[in-house]
This record gives C-alpha cells, structure tokens and sequence, in this order.
C-alpha cells in the first residue's frame, strides 16, 4: 500500500479520459483564472477581521451582530462546500463556476453598499454560498485539464495560493481600512472583488472548456438527503466552532458538537447503503477507500488548522502585546507565506530519494518553528531576526505537509471521481481552518485572562507548544503504511 508521499510522482490514473486541455496555450490562462477566484474567495475570510472595529463603529454593530459578519461567510462556505461539488458534476464545472463567481461579485457589491448589519449580514452569508459553489470547480477544472507534471506544477500553485491568501487578507484590509478611500471607510474591502470578478467572468468565459453534456456522472442524482444530513452535521459543527469562543462556550455549543458527531456518523451510514444499492452517494465510498486518501486529508487538515492558529494567536498577540498596526501585523508574516508558496512551487523538482521523508520531516520542521517562536518572543520583545527565521521555517513545514499531500491525494482518483476528491479536500481544508481557530485561538484568549504581566507571552508560549504538537501528529501519521510501501 502505498503512501501519499511515494505516489507524487504518478499524477494520473491511465484510466482517466484525455483532459480537453492537456496542452496549448489555453492552460496557463485556465489555471490563472481558476486560482485568482480560488485566492478571491480565500482573502474574503480574513480580510474583515482587520476591518472589524471600523465596522462596528460605523454600522453600530452589536458583538453578536459583528460576529455574525464576519463568521456568516465562513458557515456558508463550509457547509455548501460538497453540494457545490456535487452540483459541479450535474450542472458542469463551468457553468458552477462562473455562475458561483457571479454570485460571490454580485454579493461582494451588495456587501459593499449594505446599509446597516441585517442587510451586511445577509449578503455575507450569499457571498459564503458563491464561493461554496465556485471553489469545488478548482480542483476539479485541475484535475480533469492537467497530467502528469503539468497537473502537479498545477497543485503547487494551487497550494501556495491557499498559503498566500491568509496573509493577504490581513495585509489588504489593513490598508484599504488605513486609506479610507473617499471617505468610504470599510466597504472597500467588499468592493476590491467586483471589478476583480468582472474581469474573472469574462475571461473564464473565453478560456474555461465547455461543459461535455455526455459525461456519465452528469446524470448521478443529487442526494437530497446526503444533503440535508451533511449540511446539518457541517452546520451543527461550524457554528459552535465560529461563535462559541465568544460566547463563552455555553451549554447549546457542546450540545451541537455533540449532535454534528451523531449526524456525521448518520451521514456515512446513509451513504454506505445508498452506495450498496446501487445509487450516487454525495461521496462515493470507493473515494474515501482510495489508499493514502484518508491520511492525506488529515494530514491536510491539519497543516490548515496548524496554520490558521498560527495567524489567528500571532496577529492578537503581535497587535495586542506588541502594539503592531494591522498593516504591520500582515507585513510580518509574509516571509511565511512566500516561503510556502516557494517550496510548494519547487518540491517536486528536490532530489526523488529524500520525497518520502518530505511530509514527515515537513511537520517536524513546522513543530520545531512554533516551539522557537514561542520562545524567542517570550520577553515580549520584537523577536528580531530569529522570529523571522522561525516564520521562514514555518511556511517551509506546512508546505512540505500540505503540497505532497494534496498531490498524492489527487494522484490516483479517477475523472468520474474528481467531484468527489475536490469536495472532500475543500472541506477538510475549510474544516481545518475553523477547527485551528476554534482550539488554538480559545486556548491563548484563555490564557491571556491569567493575570499577571506576562500573561500574553505565557498564553502565546502555551498555544506554540499546542501547534507544535498537532504539528508532530501530522509528521507520525501514515508513518507505519509508508514503512510498509
């Protein structure tokens, strides 16, 4: 059995049908616009946590109402990720798409010109449902227009923009927010998407490959109860996981968990018989049977919520203990994110005999980064030029835990199966996201209610040593299968 590290270096299965963009001139332009949607859709989940404030303050913003804006997006998203994959498939990848980006520009305008919190609210959450319903096509446009070394360049750029788009969000806000445009205060950071979106739909328009009304998958019924029953275990999940924090973890969150994990478990079993019967699951079982395939999306998983805890507990304390501005705040961890993008670019091409040890020793690296950023900030000083060493390592582990994973995952699923992969792995990657948030962000805002004067550098040491052991987690996972292989 095979691992997902030792798999790279096959990324098609000979099965799969000739892609109708294997070659030529139109896949540079196909792959461009596909991630600037994906890198869009990305950045609209951080870049109002910067802007927060000024929207309080302008639209009068209760805390339940300002929590809501910003974690309306993110609900959406995740619990539409897989019904917008499986639409993807009835539909066609390119119609979901550029109807998706449709929605998300038309949405992204209406936020930008919402009059008051219901109305920003509401558009929030469409927006959330457009990027639901575009970002499954991502991955699933990749893998059925790229082979071979095209497909895994392809999903090294695809990686690297996913590392870059956190960082950006928190960079862009802060400046869109400090520029203050013609007065206009917040709603850029809405804004910027429409003219971005514009140029989007008419390029895809030209350059996406039709949609093939013969496609056999095509005709697969949606599973309206596969549905209703992921939607409501994905939403019983996320929202506890989005507001408990702030609500002070009350009874109703734990009871929500609790419920998501007996409607997941509700979820698999329908699926199994449905499957056994003969007919179209929302996942297709023999997905999450492919070898490697539920390593790598946990190990996927984790190097999202690793990362996202990371950004989450360094931009509160760098702002918060440091006094950084948010711009700053944003500026300080682009060496994490160029290096990520870099090595998930380039790892293909280092020495084949040391592929095997890239994922493990990936996670090592990033486990080591976040014990050294713990410590060199420790004395509530500025870190110096051993932080940014520690950034650098950082965005160095994640990527080689992410993108030979991704690539390995993707290696061997078959075209019929694309929708499928790229739903699962979109939402382990959203997943991930919220669950790093949720258990790294509540242990450092915990701790930074110890009192004491160095209650920010002990929550912020405490909450490195947590990240660093998800990290070794992911470094032990799949170890015993990859000995084997």
């Amino acid at each position: 059995m095979t691992t997902a590290s030792s798999r790279t270096p096959q990324l098609s299965d000979p099965s799969s049908k000739t892609p109708t963009t294997d070659s030529g001139p139109g896949r540079g332009p196909l792959l461009a616009v596909v991630l600037a949607a994906q890198f869009m859709a990305l950045l609209d989940v951080f870049i109002v946590n910067v802007a927060a404030p000024t929207i309080r303050v302008e639209l009068y913003a209760s805390g339940a109402s300002l929590q809501l804006i910003i974690a309306g997006y993110t609900i959406a998203y995740a619990v539409m990720l897989i019904t917008g994959a499986r639409l993807g498939d009835l539909l066609g990848h390119r119609r979901l798409y550029l109807g998706g980006l449709l929605v998300f520009t038309a949405s992204s305008l209406a936020c930008g010109l919402a009059a008051n919190t219901g109305q920003l609210i509401g558009f929030r959450l469409v927006q959330g449902a457009g990027a639901a319903l575009m970002i499954p096509q991502v991955l699933s446009l990749i893998q059925r227009n790229f082979t071979g070394e095209a497909r895994g360049k392809a999903l090294g750029a695809y990686a690297a923009v996913l590392s870059t788009g956190a960082a950006a969000g928190q960079v862009l806000g802060g400046v869109l927010v400090t520029a203050d445009l013609f007065g206009t205060g917040w709603r850029p950071i809405f804004l910027v998407n429409v003219p971005v979106g514009i140029v989007l739909l008419a390029t895809g328009v030209r350059v996406l490959p039709k949609d093939r009304a013969a496609d056999p998958e095509r005709r697969r019924g949606l599973d309206l109860p596969g549905l209703v029953l992921l939607g409501a275990a994905v939403s019983l999940l996320t929202v506890p996981l989005v507001l408990g924090q702030e609500e002070d973890w009350p009874l109703w969150s734990w009871v929500s968990l609790a419920a998501s994990l007996v409607l997941f478990c509700c979820f698999l079993g329908y699926e199994a018989r449905l499957a056994a019967r003969g007919g179209a699951p929302l996942v297709a079982p023999r997905v999450l049977r492919i070898p490697g395939m539920g390593v790598a999306a946990a190990r996927i998983g984790l190097v999202m919520a690793v990362n996202s805890g990371f950004l989450f507990a360094l931009t509160l304390y760098i702002q918060g203990a440091l006094g950084y501005s948010a711009l700053r705040a944003g500026l300080t961890f682009a060496p994490t994110a160029l290096v990520f993008g870099a090595v998930g670019l380039t790892w293909r091409n280092w020495p084949r005999r040391i592929q095997k040890a890239l994922i493990p020793g990936g996670f090592a690296l990033a486990a080591v980064s976040a014990v050294a950023v713990g410590w060199v900030l420790r004395d509530i000083g500025d870190g110096g030029f051993p932080m940014y060493a520690a950034f650098v390592g950082m965005g160095a582990g994640l990527a080689l835990g992410f993108s030979p994973a991704l690539t390995g995952a993707l290696a061997t699923v078959r075209q019929e199966d694309a929708a499928d992969a790229s739903g699962l792995l979109a939402t382990v990657t959203q997943l991930g996201q919220l669950l790093g948030v949720a258990a790294f962000g509540t242990l450092f805002l915990n701790r930074l209610d110890v009192p004491g004067p160095d209650a920010a550098a002990d929550a912020l040491w405490a909450t490195t040593l947590a990240l660093a052991a998800a990290a070794i987690i992911g470094a032990l996972a799949g170890l015993g299968r990859q000995r084997r292989a």
